[in-house]
This record gives C-alpha cells, sequence and structure tokens, in this order.
C-alpha cells in the first residue's frame, strides 16, 4: 500500500520546519509499522537548505539564512512554485540507496514526459537535466537520508518558481550548469497543481515494477 498526502500548495505553502517535524512524525510511524508507505506533496515558503556535503563556497554571501539538513547532498532552495516530494518509504534488505535515487529520478523523468518534457540522467550527477548533452539544465533535484530502512527527504521539482534566487548559491555544488522550470522549458506557466496527478500516478507504477 501507498499512500499520498497532499499537505500544502501555493496559498497553502508548508513552512520548511513544519515540513521537516510532519516527515518526521510519519516516518516513525512507518518505522513502526503503523503507517504504510507515504509520499508528502508540498511547497515550501522561499527556504535555502544545506545537505551534509554542502561546502563553505557553495553559500550565500550576504547573510541570507541557510537551514542545514540531515540529507545528502549540497545546499539548494526552495519556495514558491517548486513542487517538494517527501517520500517515507521502507527500502527492502539489502539497501539500495543509488537504486533508490534512480527510482526517483525515473518517476520524475516520467512525469516530465507526460508534458512532453525530455528529462534525463547527466553521468555522475544526481537529479534530472534538459537540454543538449554538455548544456544542460537542472530541472529536479534529489537529496534524501535513510534512517531506520526507511527514507526521508525526497526531491524539488522546479515548475514555475523564479530562479532568482539560484543567483546567490552554487546550487548542488554544481558551477558548470544552469537550472530551469518546467514553465520556462514549455513557454506556458504549469503551476504545481498541475504536476501532482502525473507524480502520484508514476510512483505508483514505478513502486509496484520494483516492489
Amino acid at each position: 500500500m501507498l499512500d499520498f498526502v497532499v499537505a500544502g500548495l501555493s496559498a497553502n505553502s508548508v513552512p520548511y520546519f513544519e515540513g521537516l517535524e510532519l516527515q518526521r512524525a510519519v516516518h516513525r510511524t512507518v518505522v513502526s509499522g503503523q503507517r504504510p508507505n507515504t509520499v508528502l506533496l508540498l511547497e515550501h515558503p522561499a527556504v535555502y537548505t544545506a545537505g551534509k556535503r554542502t561546502q563553505p563556497e557553495d553559500r550565500p554571501t550576504d547573510g541570507t539564512p541557510v537551514v542545514d539538513v540531515d540529507r545528502g547532498g549540497r545546499i539548494t532552495w526552495h519556495g514558491p512554485g517548486q513542487l517538494i516530494g517527501y517520500p517515507i518509504l521502507r527500502l527492502p534488505e539489502p539497501l539500495d540507496v543509488v537504486g533508490y535515487v534512480r527510482l526517483l529520478e525515473d518517476i520524475l523523468i516520467d512525469a516530465l514526459a507526460d508534458f512532453g518534457i525530455d528529462g534525463r540522467r547527466v553521468p555522475g550527477r544526481s537529479g534530472v537535466w534538459v537540454g543538449p548533452a554538455g548544456a544542460e539544465d537542472k530541472i529536479a533535484a534529489i537529496g534524501i537520508r535513510v534512517a531506520d530502512g526507511v527514507t526521508m527527504h525526497g526531491f524539488a521539482l522546479n515548475c514555475n518558481n523564479s530562479l532568482e534566487p539560484y543567483d546567490r548559491i552554487v546550487a548542488c555544488g554544481i558551477v558548470d550548469a544552469g537550472v530551469t522550470t518546467m514553465s520556462q522549458v514549455l513557454g506556458r506557466d504549469v503551476s504545481t497543481e498541475d504536476v501532482v496527478d502525473s507524480i502520484t500516478t508514476h510512483f505508483r507504477s514505478r513502486l509496484a515494477v520494483s516492489a
């Protein structure tokens, strides 16, 4: 069984620390067996978060606050127009964390394809990318944590968010690639609400295949 919770989108966006507490609460119940695997979908008000591999040079130099978190990866931005997914899933034994990241990438690539966007992987880099080889832009970021065999954190898919906040950081520690959104790629507005059904559909199908 797989449960989905749309915790808050657009005007009902969820402050980052509230989202983190919600993740932790759901994680505890999935670990204990009181709740099935659950995917939280939401938006956050604007916030920078820094994963465990963030370097000093990645951070803003203008004093902008950054929240240090226990996920993998480096610094990124979350904010309005970006769909956040926090899958709280029990992974099968033996744990294959890289395989799980690839699964999230597959789900995002499938969802982008529903909108006519050719998302793909870039060797040696996590997340989903668009554009010609050697000039790719990142459209979705992934950063996870696994505790007691159950995942936390997850993905951020750029739908119709501003790209200006990325100018203050070295997003995901990558200096030689850009960032884009679904709306920018398509030349029309695509909201987070527009994407939820595709994400849930492909989570269900991919997890049924991998079960």
